[in-house]
């Protein structure tokens, strides 16, 4: 049977040979996904095995990903690939289910809620059936669970229980030796996400201290506060990670800060960028060359380099957009470009740069 490794290879060199290109996955694909999903090779197909309700907007798609792919870590992400209209969509989305059950079964779970305006998580509630086949990425991400094991606190809001759910499902079947709270907040008891999940690992697991808040249950909104930090032991020394609204992630390390936490030891993801920092508008900005595509595209303002290129006509590879999954990640060889996030400028030299979060100042040559 032919390895992974030396699949890509023996496709590399069949593309050259007959297609003159390094990419043949992506000239075969159409034909195989008409003759069976299963055998794309540009993404991992994974097929919907079947589709649980969690909350009113919320669903649990647990899905059976081709036997090539690579498995995943707890807390991890992917990113999901799918056609809409016509086009392809990617997003990136926790993995709720233990590796275990990848490992045993062959299966994984994906848990995502439907947001107002969300054109790929209406399109998954809405369209995606049993039997259906979409696309996936290698799992990525540093929101793991410590090792060697310290005290653990949990604190996650809405679907921000989603990485949780899979570390917790992790550590109970691995008798995770060190006391671990989990502080969840939700609008109310109908918007718990993972209710059963939660309940049995709180009776089955005695490590685990489990608290489900709902904050618009009474007149006044119940928000995370200092006394429920307060009845939690030995909190300097717990790992904390944190998942969920930026309002309540933002509350949190105010307050974690206050009682002497130190930074090192807040581990946080999230699914929406965090606020842009604030950028000189007169020193961003110039001329792109992608020396691969021999363009050359004049930008102006606060646009991205990942933003110009798809302006210009070019699809280079990305994820999340958000800079989580550095699937855009493309070498710089000359100029330098400022982080969006932090507002860091890089070095003016040869680096790997973030597309999706890197705003050029001044001129900016990319390798693509």
């Amino acid at each position: 049977m032919l390895t992974r490794i030396t699949q890509s290879k023996a496709l590399h060199w069949l593309g050259q040979q007959l297609l003159n290109r390094d990419d043949p996955a992506a000239f075969f694909d159409p034909l195989a996904e008409t003759i069976n999903p299963m055998w794309v090779q540009q993404y991992t197909p994974a097929m919907v095995e079947r589709i649980t309700e969690e909350t009113p907007d919320t669903k649990t798609f647990v899905l059976r990903p081709a036997k090539r792919w690579t498995g995943f870590r707890a807390g991890q992400h992917v990113n999901i690939c799918i056609d809409i209209n016509g086009v392809r969509r990617t997003r990136t989305f926790s993995l709720s289910s233990s590796p275990t059950l990848w490992e045993r079964q062959g299966l994984i779970n994906l848990t995502i809620k439907r947001l107002p305006d969300g054109l790929v998580t209406s399109w998954l509630h809405s369209t995606l059936r049993k039997g259906d086949v979409i696309g996936l990425t290698d799992a990525f991400g540093e929101f793991l669970i410590p090792e060697p094991a310290k005290p653990v606190l949990f604190i996650a809001g809405g679907s921000g229980i989603t990485p949780v759910l899979s570390q917790l499902q992790t550590m109970a079947s691995g008798n995770y030796p060190e006391p671990v709270t989990l502080l969840y907040y939700v609008r109310t008891q109908h918007d718990v996400i993972g209710k059963e999940k939660l309940t049995t690992l709180a009776k089955n697991y005695p490590a685990l201290s489990l608290h489900i808040i709902s904050t618009h249950e009474s007149k006044q909104p119940r928000l995370l506060s200092d006394t429920d930090l307060t009845a939690i032991t030995d909190l300097e020394a717990r790992e904390v990670y944190l998942c969920g609204p930026k309002g309540l992630m933002d509350l949190a390390s105010d307050l974690l800060a206050r009682r002497g936490v130190n930074d090192k030891q807040i581990h946080s993801t999230f699914f929406a960028p965090p606020a842009a920092a604030q950028l000189e508008t007169d020193q961003i900005g110039g001329e792109i060359t992608f020396s691969l595509s021999n363009l050359k595209i004049d930008s102006k303002g606060n646009a991205n380099l990942l933003e110009i290129a798809e302006a210009a006509g070019l699809k280079p590879q990305h994820g999340c957009r958000m800079g989580i999954c550095h699937q855009c990640s493309c070498q710089k060889t000359s100029g330098t470009v400022v982080n969006r996030l932090t507002g860091q400028v890089s070095g003016p030299g040869e680096e790997s740069v973030q597309l999706c979060i890197s705003i050029p100042q001044g001129p900016v040559v990319l390798d693509a």
